[in-house]
């Protein structure tokens, strides 16, 4: 949840121009990473709970090309980016060791 929040401060930097394009994106699939997690937890069984986390983790790959996008674009500083995006490495790996071990 802690990631969620802080692309929405990083995307307020964002131009305007990206309000309803990157800035929206990026946000509602860092915000998916979490929400994703909630619903699947909740589910009936593991193989349920193992596709949500599936979902989140493609939700945390979609932070990651926009997070890239941004600095491509140069939209903020690479010191934001850099730390965000080993932020985000470090979640990948956490997660899919997770899902590898939903029995």
């Amino acid at each position: 949840m802690v990631l969620g929040e802080q692309i929405q401060q990083l995307s307020a930097l964002f131009p305007k121009k990206e309000r309803y394009n990157l800035t929206q994106q990026i946000t509602r699939a860092a915000d998916s990473i979490a929400l994703n997690i909630a619903e699947g937890s909740i589910s009936q069984s593991n193989p349920e709970f193992r596709r949500f986390v599936g979902y989140a983790i493609r939700s945390l790959a979609e932070v990651v090309t926009c997070l890239l996008k941004a600095r491509h674009r140069s939209y903020t500083s690479d010191s934001n980016i850099d730390e965000l995006y080993n932020d985000c490495y470090h979640l990948m790996n956490m997660m899919v060791t997770f899902k590898r071990n939903i029995r």
